[in-house]
């Protein structure tokens, strides 16, 4: 047995139906055999999984809109008449680095409550917290409370990505897991391109005045928000969370309904489940366990957890926030004009996941993972390259970003599904939350502030510093990913990682 498998051994898949051993419902001490997970698993896709996706995964959308447009209307913050007192740099700096701090601190704090309350309830309100943080933000009127706000906003979609991530891993089939964990990842990227797109309008003074048109562009993410709210009201609580937290009766009333509808969506009887499970129920994992479990019975996937959080973190930060300074002091880009060009570069980003997601689940995920990080790591260093020789314009730079986003998005989105799928379902939550955070803190916070000065310097060394930053720990966790990557396509997850719960291997 290797260290990523430790004491707690593997679920050695078989046949049978779940039944319940002990009081299966309620306190949270019984002893139940379920086959919940293999039922879920031997789902074919259907109308209730297009609910899942459209519940919480068009939230990421809205953070796509968010991070863009406040990158996009740095420019016109920092003008007379704006209405707020702050400057370029200390939107693109001071800002986004509150904001990603915001985000750690939530994922943290959000992801904690994920694992002990429930997906749903945290999924709710995570989203709650960031439509009125995203809401007061549009009524900054002073420096302060523009950083204040972006600090919650943060705070709010930290907390939806432990949620949002661990609920869908744990109600997707596993046949299907990656790509759409890949997809809805970088659906982030939609509302990129709408973010873009948005800020043209919205910075166009013959349209809006200076003070009122970036304020309306967060009024219409609070608008589309709330739609999204009354969407996820229908996403139900994941019954892997329920029958291990001693809600063993709901997992299986909610388990039963979802095989009826799918039965009657698809006119034929669904297969028989793999196997069952047997696992002692609770009601909440301290954090002594959850560090313990992570850092001593799976060694090698915590350094692959935080190689790829800091890898992508790093990339991304090296080209995103900068990338309008980079345009209108390089190549006298009008700063109302930078948007078509992010928009070009998020269409790429989205369509890696899109295109190559599928062959996360076939190819599998270590030649996938590893692949992606070092493909985009290298590109980065040849545009640097080209960049330092003056041989790029604001077109062709930004067709370079293009293509190594394309491959950097499938990669940046790989990181949240390994994380999510490679630890026992009780630390899922709080793992997402602690290498999210921690990546995130290293490249996230920092990243703005280094690079915010490197890409503003007007000096082109300083750029192409930047740009190998970021592609050098691409390449490293590429790397990292080559020799530690787990083989977790189309394997449920409790055969990847067995439950900490689990008192009897699953039976054959």
């Amino acid at each position: 047995m290797t260290a990523d498998h430790a004491e707690h051994g593997r679920r050695k898949d078989g046949g049978g139906t779940g039944h319940p051993e002990g009081d299966g419902d309620g306190d949270g001490t019984g002893t139940v055999t379920t086959a919940v997970p293999a039922r879920l698993d031997r789902l074919p896709w259907s109308r209730w999984h297009w609910m899942i996706v459209v519940g919480l995964g068009t939230v990421w959308i809205l953070d796509g809109l968010e991070v863009t447009t406040v990158g996009n209307i740095a420019g016109r913050l920092s003008e007379e008449g704006s209405g707020l007192a702050v400057s370029s740099a200390q939107v693109t700096g001071i800002a986004a680095a509150l904001y990603v701090a915001g985000a750690c601190v939530g994922a943290l704090f959000f992801g904690w409550l994920t694992d002990k309350y429930g997906r749903k309830k945290l999924f709710m309100v995570t989203l709650v917290v960031y439509l009125g943080a995203t809401a007061m933000t549009a009524l900054s009127f002073d420096a302060w409370w523009f950083f204040l706000f972006r600090f919650l906003t943060g705070f709010g979609i930290g907390g939806e990505y432990a949620a949002i991530n661990s609920a869908i891993d744990e109600l997707i089939p596993s046949k299907y897991r990656g790509r759409v964990d890949l997809i809805i990842n970088g659906s982030y990227w939609l509302g990129a391109i709408g973010g873009s797109l948005l800020s043209v309008v919205m910075l166009n003074t013959d349209i809006f005045p200076k003070d009122l048109g970036w304020r309306l562009t967060f009024a219409l993410g609070v608008v589309l928000g709330l739609v999204i709210l009354l969407v996820r009201r229908h996403v139900p609580e994941s019954p892997r969370w329920q029958f291990i937290h001693g809600r063993g009766e709901k997992a299986e009333a909610l388990v039963s309904s979802v095989e009826r509808e799918v039965e009657e969506e698809k006119g034929e009887p669904l297969p028989r489940p793999a196997g069952e499970i047997t696992i002692h129920q609770r009601k909440s994992v301290g954090f002594g366990l959850i560090a313990k479990t992570v850092f001593r019975d799976y060694p090698r996937r915590a350094v692959l957890g935080l190689s790829l959080f800091i890898g992508q973190a790093f990339l991304y930060n090296a080209i995103t926030f900068g990338f309008g300074a980079i345009l209108t002091t390089f190549f006298d880009v009008p700063s109302g004009k930078t948007g078509y060009y992010f928009a070009v570069i998020a269409a790429g980003n989205f369509l890696g996941p899109l295109f190559l997601g599928k062959l996360f689940d076939t190819v599998g995920r270590r030649i996938m993972i590893s692949s992606t990080y070092l493909v985009s790591g290298i590109l980065l260093f040849g545009t640097a390259w080209l960049f330092g020789r003056g041989s790029l314009s604001a077109t062709t730079l930004t067709a370079c970003w293009c293509v190594v986003l394309f491959f950097a998005s499938a990669g940046a989105s790989s990181a949240y599904l390994t994380v999510s799928e490679i630890f026992p379902m009780e630390t899922r939550a709080m793992a997402i939350a602690f290498f999210y955070a921690i990546g995130t803190a290293a490249g996230g916070i920092s990243g703005p502030l280094i690079f915010a000065d490197l890409t503003e310097s007007g000096v082109v060394g300083d750029t192409v510093l930047a740009f190998r930053i970021g592609a050098g720990l691409m390449c490293a966790a590429g790397l990292v990913a080559a020799v530690f990557a787990v083989k977790a396509e189309q394997r449920s997850l409790e055969d990847i990682a067995a439950p900490l719960s689990s008192v009897a291997p699953a039976t054959k």
